[in-house]
């Protein structure tokens, strides 16, 4: 797997112990309305919002908050009008990256992303620059402290996944669109928890970052995070595993 999951798993482990929680909400809160308002309020028939609620529990979002979140994605409540747009860039060394948003103002979104860019070594690419270089896939991680590998492993292929790796505690499978839910479903019939799934631009070809130049990364993609419109940030980094624990201490 590429530096994004290293990174991804410093996030999860920084939201745990600092005062991000309200921010994260927010980004949920966005995600959960948008798909509300594009296929309806009912989770059973709306896979987007199904995905989105389950990573707002996973996150111990209120339910009180998932729920108005739906209501003003439906127009039961009134709200922010937001919108779905991805950005596509250059880090450090041209490492790409491909950043998902939900925003209500695209020219203020796109303004400050390419500053927060710029600022770190980066730049702001033309739609298509990078995107090429990913494939949209289903990642699904399973605790590899408390499942036997070879379980996991042929639930998940059984059920069409496509792959499965381990990086550090956790196992991470890889599925096509098609067979994102399909395989989390069979998980769960055979009692195979997982922590948490995502949609994922995964990179076709890695970078290696390291040095100086992997922690320049690093500090960009924190900046990239911490920016209100900003849900995900995929890069084709692999980041230089000292730095990396570093960062995770």
């Amino acid at each position: 797997m590429a530096g994004h999951n290293k990174w991804s798993q410093i996030k999860r482990k920084k939201a745990a112990i600092d005062q991000k929680r309200g921010k994260i909400f927010s980004k949920l809160s966005r995600e959960i309305s948008v798909a509300a308002r594009e296929a309806g309020g009912d989770p059973d028939y709306n896979p987007r919002l199904r995905l989105a609620i389950d990573t707002a529990k996973a996150e111990n979002m209120p339910q009180e908050n998932i729920e108005r979140a739906i209501k003003r994605g439906t127009g039961e409540l009134e709200g922010v009008r937001y919108e779905d747009v991805a950005y596509e860039g250059y880090g450090p060394n041209g490492v790409a990256l491909y950043i998902t948003t939900t925003t209500d103002n695209q020219k203020r979104t796109v303004a400050e992303l390419r500053h927060i860019l710029e600022s770190h070594g980066g730049n702001l690419g033309q739609e298509g620059s990078v995107a090429w270089q990913f494939d949209r896939k289903g990642q699904i991680f399973v605790d590899a402290n408390r499942f036997h590998e070879e379980a996991v492993l042929e639930a998940a292929l059984e059920a069409g996944g496509e792959d499965m790796t381990r990086q550090g505690d956790e196992f991470i499978i890889v599925t096509a669109v098609s067979s994102f839910h399909q395989v989390q479903e069979a998980l769960k019939k055979t009692k195979l928890e997982f922590s948490h799934a995502e949609l994922a631009m995964i990179p076709k070809n890695e970078m290696a970052v390291s040095g100086r130049e992997a922690e320049q990364f690093l500090k960009l993609l924190d900046a990239l995070d911490d920016h209100d419109d900003v849900q995900k940030i995929y890069s084709n980094a692999n980041i230089d595993e000292q730095v990396m624990a570093e960062a995770m201490s």
